[in-house]
């Protein structure tokens, strides 16, 4: 359908879609859906009802919050990833990754893959405090999966079309762990209990520097999008920011009691269902 007979909700999802996929989305999405080869994942698979759900933009937000509670995951991020000279080429890169490793051929996920480690394995520095780190540091590698397999399965869990049960919980914990592990993660969880066990571990290490001040505020108060859209952007950084645990919002300087909480989420709602009307699951995602 050409721009000219595209109706809004048309109109809406190709201006999501090129947010989100960039400029070669179509083609990356046929390739990804479009080629014939073994997928790692079957159709079956809590992972494809996950990643193929609206609730992924809340979650995708919710997870670079707290990731960014790790002084040495936030200082290579401040370095090195452009978040904010390119926040949405940043995006790409990672919803592409995450289609490509979920959806895509075994040949096409190894690539992907590949690629980042080839990257993570350039990437060096140190955190304002002096403290060293390399991004292919299993350890720094295993907290930022662990914070965004827990925000991409809260976010499902509050607003996925179809919420998982027990055993489709830990299911998504374990297929998260065969990409992990592919990227250097080592023993990541593989059920929802190894997961909290994980992120409780980490509790020492976390703290909220100045550059994870910085980019709170970048993604939640002033994101690079024009006026119009800020108020639908808004309830999708409401719904974000009451997603994580309460001792993750709290070191964020969130509000963490229950009530601000329960308080986001018909703006989550919203927001999610307008994304999901706009933008349907294409065939054989979910």
């Amino acid at each position: 359908m050409d721009a000219e007979r595209a109706g809004p909700r048309e109109r809406l999802g190709a201006a999501l879609f090129a947010r989100v996929a960039g400029p070669e989305g179509p083609a990356v999405r046929q390739r990804i859906h479009g080629t014939p080869g073994p997928r790692r994942f079957g159709p079956d698979r809590p992972i494809r009802r996950v990643h193929g759900d609206a609730a992924m933009f809340v979650g995708g937000l919710a997870a670079l919050l707290v990731q960014s509670l790790h002084p040495a995951a936030m200082a290579a991020v401040a370095a090195h990833s452009g978040y904010r000279s390119d926040p949405w080429g940043r995006l790409q890169r990672t919803s592409t990754f995450l289609a490509v490793t979920t959806f895509g051929t075994d040949q096409d996920a190894r690539a992907a893959v590949e690629r980042v480690r080839a990257v993570h394995a350039r990437i060096r520095g140190a955190t304002a405090a002096g403290a060293p780190y390399r991004a292919d540091d299993p350890h720094l590698l295993a907290w930022v999966h662990a914070a965004e397999t827990d925000s991409f399965l809260r976010a499902h869990q509050a607003y996925g079309a179809a919420p998982l049960d027990a055993a489709g919980c830990d299911g998504y914990v374990a297929d998260t762990a065969e990409v992990a592990a592919d990227l250097g993660v080592e023993r990541p969880p593989r059920s929802r209990a190894e997961l909290d066990a994980v992120l409780r571990a980490y509790r020492p290490e976390l703290a909220r520097t100045a550059e994870a001040r910085e980019a709170a505020r970048f993604l939640l108060l002033h994101p690079p999008l024009p006026w119009a859209v800020r108020p639908a952007y808004g309830a999708l950084a409401a719904a974000a920011a009451g997603l994580p645990a309460p001792e993750h919002r709290a070191l964020l300087g969130l509000p963490a009691d229950r009530l601000s909480a329960a308080a986001a989420r018909p703006f989550g709602l919203a927001v999610v269902r307008a994304i999901r009307w706009a933008m349907p699951v294409p065939r054989g995602t979910a």
